[in-house]
């Protein structure tokens, strides 16, 4: 007896069941982003979506997904509760630094180019005219061999110094890179979510310098009504306090940390989606002005812009608000520092920051 089998059409869309797991996986990794760390939440979330949307079947069941997770590492029961391990937060970075630069043309190249040669260690195709001091290692044997034979001939054959031919080498730079997010009430003001992009591009941030850029030096920080130094395990699971936006503190912060590295290349990276509502007086009193562009808040603030680039920092703004009046204040705090201002929305948001992050790497910096 033959048996009979039916197949469904074939739809461009269609997905394997590994494709579909490792979707489901990716997803998984957002929403716990998206609820700060609760991975029961996640879960739940996580089942709903798939049930109205018809994402498990007999050949991937919740149950098969949440055995995954545990299979690969990704969560453990810890008291009768669902928590991430370290080997789930790694995973968080990697989703995220994926899910950002999807959309993003690949770029050459693994160390930190300037568009200058020199003594380097990355080898170019590029070759010239030996100069004293340059590593024997560098030699381009076939140029040079070309060289003498094309002056002298086969049969005389001499090497003298015109003849030798060294490649081109690459400078690589080091960076120093501090990543501050705003973590004010206004991230979730009017029910909008804005700190989970901006998680998510931290979070991508630091996978790509720690895959790419390992000898660089990341740290982040956050600020509200003060300013702290947040480990990489923390940030997936970053909440937004009842605070206000005390840009000045963030900067401060971020100067005493790269005051103490001997990077030539340093730079801040500020999310943020409003304007600077407080700042720590010498007293170390907060004053707070919710209302409007305080005086005393901005020009308190443009100063700590100033010193940032007579320090040599250059931060680069990435600002989710397009309020002409909170536009103004970061033009003019930007002019102040010399630095970068993009206004862009929640989508674009990693995008913008990270094209910007690898064309500085491509720049060389006085020191």
């Amino acid at each position: 007896m033959s048996r009979r089998f039916t197949y469904s059409r074939w739809r461009p869309g269609s997905q394997t069941d590994e494709q579909r797991l490792q979707s489901l996986l990716s997803l998984f990794s957002f929403l716990v982003v998206k609820t700060s760390g609760d991975v029961e939440q996640a879960l739940e979330w996580l089942r709903e979506i798939a049930k109205r949307y018809g994402v498990f079947d007999e050949a991937l069941s919740f149950e098969d997904l949440l055995q995954k997770l545990k299979d690969l590492g990704l969560i453990e029961e810890v008291n009768g509760t669902p928590a991430m391990t370290t080997r789930g937060v790694q995973k968080l970075r990697q989703d995220a630094l994926r899910q950002i630069f999807q959309n993003l043309k690949k770029a050459p190249g693994g160390e930190h180019e300037t568009p200058h040669t020199g003594e380097g260690v990355d080898r170019l195709s590029e070759t010239r005219s030996w100069h004293f001091g340059d590593l024997a290692t560098n030699l381009d044997l076939t140029s040079t061999l070309s060289n003498a034979f094309r002056r002298g001939g086969i049969d005389t054959f001499s090497l003298q110094e015109e003849d030798l031919r060294v490649y081109e080498t690459e400078h690589t730079s080091s960076c120093a890179t501090i990543v501050l997010v705003d973590i004010s009430h206004s991230m979730v003001l009017y029910g909008e979510d804005r700190i989970t992009p901006a998680k998510q591009v931290a979070l991508a941030l630091a996978e790509l310098i720690r895959i790419r850029f390992p000898k660089d030096y990341l740290a982040c920080a956050v600020f509200g009504d003060d300013a702290r130094v947040v480990s990489l395990a923390e940030l997936p699971f970053l909440t937004v306090g009842p605070y206000h936006t005390n840009t000045r503190a963030g900067l401060q912060l971020a100067r005493q940390l790269l005051r103490k590295r001997g990077n030539a290349n340093k730079q801040v990276f500020m999310i943020t989606d409003g304007k600077p509502s407080a700042i720590t007086d010498d007293a170390g009193r907060i004053y707070k002005n919710p209302f409007g562009l305080d005086p005393r808040i901005v020009n308190k603030t443009l100063d700590e812009a100033v010193q940032c680039r007579r320090e040599k920092v250059t931060v680069s703004t990435f600002m989710i608000a397009h309020d002409p009046m909170l536009v103004d204040f970061v033009e003019e705090f930007t002019k102040a520092n010399q630095g970068r201002a993009y206004f862009s929305s929640l989508d674009a948001l990693g995008e913008f920051i990270f094209v910007d992050y690898l064309k500085n790497r491509r720049r060389r910096i006085a020191s």
